[in-house]
């Protein structure tokens, strides 16, 4: 009996440790309810690495917090009715939250007007929408990104140089936002604009744009692009030309950069993608929980040239 009664002991002492033991992980904290939550990501495409950056960082988010998440978007920027129908869908599922980059904010405010009555809160990266009710907008300053590549820009060249403004899509209010910062400080550092024409995210449409432009004015001297894509079809349509002129995009994505630190291109305006994606899930959670949420969490930019090009590659493959 007395042998039994010290079996006992020690088994139970067995199963306290096992138990005390398995709680090491963050997910072990969260309670089942919280990893039935459902978080859907809606991106402007999943067709850019950019995109796929924004996407890793959601799905690392929903392993750190334990919620399921699910990260769709269109096949282009462009393509903005089916993002709205993504929107749509999501809360007919019947979503936790949302998380959206809204590829026309003016066309999506009465889509966020259905998640509100349904109770799903709403959350913004990368492009900011005029709608009062979202919990809040993480991003960048898509204004100030613009001007800090058009002041490189613009100390690459001289007093009455032509340049071209290459948009992305009509309506798209990051890559609106972008050309309005860069246009402003070109112009005020004496730049003249020959031309601003959208090429909707799109590197052959780019390319189509500056050739054309090249063929009206031989002697362009810069290239403001509102995104990476459009700087490097930009940079085709040069080559095809055999001109050597200094070429800026935004995003400081993994090909742009590898340009730049080979002399191509001479400069990308980088954000966070990443920190995106991941913080638009984290606060997520936060607002299903009832937690405060900052309205405006700005993520940081930073202006890759050649001389940081390395450095930089280094932290996006990392």
């Amino acid at each position: 009996m007395k042998k039994i009664s010290v079996f006992i002991v020690v088994l139970c002492f067995t199963i306290f440790t096992l138990i005390g033991c398995s709680n090491p992980s963050s997910e072990a904290n969260i309670s089942g309810e919280e990893k039935d939550l459902k978080i859907q990501v809606v991106l402007k495409t999943l067709s850019h690495p950019y995109w796929k950056s924004v996407e890793a960082g959601a799905k690392k988010a929903g392993e750190d917090f334990g919620v399921n998440v699910e990260v769709i978007g269109p096949p282009s920027e462009a393509d903005v009715i089916e993002q709205v129908s993504m929107i749509e869908n999501a809360i007919s599922q019947g979503v936790d939250a949302l998380v959206v980059s809204p590829s026309q904010p003016t066309t999506v405010s009465n889509i966020f007007d259905l998640a509100k009555s349904a109770n799903i809160p709403v959350l913004l990266i990368d492009t900011d929408a005029d709608w009062k009710d979202k919990v809040t907008f993480i991003g960048t300053d898509n204004y100030s990104a613009g001007k800090e590549g058009g002041k490189y820009l613009a100390s690459l060249l001289k007093k009455g140089d032509k340049v071209a403004l290459v948009e992305g899509a009509k309506g798209n209010l990051a890559t609106d936002e972008r050309i309005k910062g860069a246009k402003e400080v070109l112009e005020k550092a004496g730049m003249n604009i020959v031309a601003q024409q959208p090429a909707d995210s799109d590197k052959f449409k780019a390319a189509g744009v500056i050739d054309a432009v090249l063929q009206n004015h031989p002697d362009l001297a810069g290239v403001f692009a509102a995104n990476d894509d459009m700087a490097i079809g930009a940079l085709s349509a040069t080559k095809q030309k055999k001109v050597n002129i200094p070429i800026v995009g935004v995003n400081g994505g993994e090909e742009a950069t590898k340009l730049i630190s080979e002399g191509k291109l001479a400069a990308s305006v980088a954000q966070s993608p990443y920190d995106m994606g991941y913080m638009g899930v984290e606060n997520a959670v936060k607002a299903i929980k009832g937690e405060k949420v900052e309205k405006r969490i700005p993520t940081p930019i930073k202006v890759v040239t050649k001389e940081n090009a390395e450095e930089h590659l280094k932290e996006i493959q990392k």
